[in-house]
């Protein structure tokens, strides 16, 4: 149970949602031959509990806390194998532990330069995939390596979470504002919502909003109204960045063109652009969040096939962005299912580096900033578009992993043998045959 739930920890540490979290862990417990136990996960708890015993049954209780949520994938994956291995009757319980020690113990693959240009480059995918070109992208990539540079400084200092999104906001905003005056002098125009989208986009990568809604569907309502809450207080404090950048803008006499409410549909012929650029920030958000080489390319390969249905859906077919964001997100899910089960990667990291191209930073963007224009109608309409967008992210991508479970299911586990041979009879069985087989002595001597 100890193992099981130390191995739920670094599951739920990394994104996976409740339930799925929870058939992992009664795997692990199956597997060493403990078939009745009960599971509970609770935002950031988990508690289990079983009884041992046949004549006298003695409750087993064991209580676990998530103390930090983070996106460390190579610790992910790393379980993901544990938990493959246990299935297959191959690591006893003492090897276990000694590999979660190594977990635990691992330190960060690598520095953070290379962290911090993951993010760079991610910046500038979106910046493409929003419809920018090469100087778009150039601002988009400095952006991003500006707020999680920032955000590394203070996450050092400990300093909650909240105010990181507040300066994030900041940080996204005042480049926007600089660039835009910048580049109107040289006779090149740039679109500072695109770059402040970017700049959401990246404060909002780890999917809260999209786990939340991942909790709420499979049947998790407590841990997904808590995310969800989490959320909207980082969307608070992102509005409070961007209210301050916008002011902070205009005191430098550098103040931001108004601002359309609504997005148009992009062209056939950018199409292509905005692929590569999907792909990009899918792969290089899987970087960042420590991948290893195989996971970060199968990341990219989902976010590409998800992005061409996308696209394929919003042009020729000429639907609306949700229904093909909605078929982007199956397609995501089913790839990200298929390929990671063949190449053995744990299907959570595809599916979130997958989608998080998608996330709706313009319409949040565009949202807030018609409320901070007393634009209530337009500014709700906006971020009930974004809730939408991610709901519609959220049912695709679990629609598609369930397909992708029924056409390749996981192997049926092997139980581990010296706990199935040891379960034929208890340990109080024993113990009482051998007390039996020590009376006949006594009563000789």
């Amino acid at each position: 149970m100890n193992i099981a739930a130390r191995i739920g920890e670094i599951l739920i540490a990394n994104g996976t949602t409740s339930s799925d979290a929870i058939a992992q862990i009664r795997t692990v417990t199956s597997s060493y031959g403990l078939h009745y136990c009960h599971v509970d996960i609770t935002v950031n708890t988990i508690t289990m509990n079983a009884n041992v015993g046949v004549q006298r049954r003695t409750p087993v209780n064991v209580f676990r806390v998530v103390t930090m949520m983070s996106e460390n994938y190579h610790k992910l994956q790393e379980a993901d194998r544990l938990i493959r291995s246990i299935r297959a009757g191959a690591t006893r319980p003492e090897m276990a532990e000694k590999i979660l020690d190594d977990i635990d113990n691992e330190p960060i693959p690598y520095r953070n330069t290379r962290n911090l240009a993951g993010w760079a480059v991610m910046g500038a995918s979106v910046s493409i995939l929003l419809g920018g070109d090469l100087l778009m992208a150039l601002v988009g990539g400095l952006t991003a390596f500006l707020i999680m540079g920032f955000n590394k400084v203070l996450s050092h200092n400990s300093l909650p979470y909240f105010y990181h999104c507040v300066i994030g906001g900041f940080i996204a905003t005042i480049p926007a504002a600089i660039f835009y005056d910048f580049s109107t002098s040289i006779g090149h125009t740039i679109v500072p919502s695109q770059v402040i989208a970017t700049g959401i986009i990246v404060l909002l990568a780890g999917l809260t909003l999209v786990q939340s809604l991942f909790d709420g569907i499979t049947g998790s309502p407590v841990t997904a109204a808590s995310r969800f809450f989490q959320t909207m207080l980082s969307s608070g404090g992102i509005v409070a960045g961007v209210a301050i950048g916008l002011y902070v803008a205009e005191l430098l006499g550098v103040p931001l063109p108004p601002l359309e409410t609504m997005l148009g549909k992009p062209s056939l012929s950018s199409a292509g652009w905005r692929i590569i650029g999907g792909t990009l920030a899918a792969a290089s958000f899987a970087v960042t969040c420590f991948a290893e080489r195989l996971a970060v390319i199968v990341s990219g390969l989902t976010a590409a096939a998800g992005s061409a249905m996308y696209y394929v859906f919003l042009i020729p077919f000429g639907t609306d962005k949700f229904i093909a964001t909605a078929a982007c997100s199956i397609v995501v899910g089913l790839a990200g299912g298929l390929i990671s089960r063949r190449y053995l990667v744990n299907p959570v990291i595809t599916a979130v580096a997958g989608v998080t191209p998608f996330l709706p930073g313009s319409g949040i963007y565009r949202g807030l900033y018609a409320v901070l224009n007393e634009q209530m109608v337009v500014g709700m309409s906006n971020i009930f578009n974004a809730i939408a967008v991610c709901m519609a992210l959220a049912g695709g991508v679990i629609f598609g992993e369930w397909v992708a479970r029924r056409i390749r299911a996981p192997q049926l586990y092997i139980p581990y043998r010296a706990f199935k041979r040891a379960g034929r009879v208890t340990f109080q069985q024993i113990r009482r045959a051998e007390q039996a087989a020590l009376r006949p002595r006594r009563r000789k001597h």
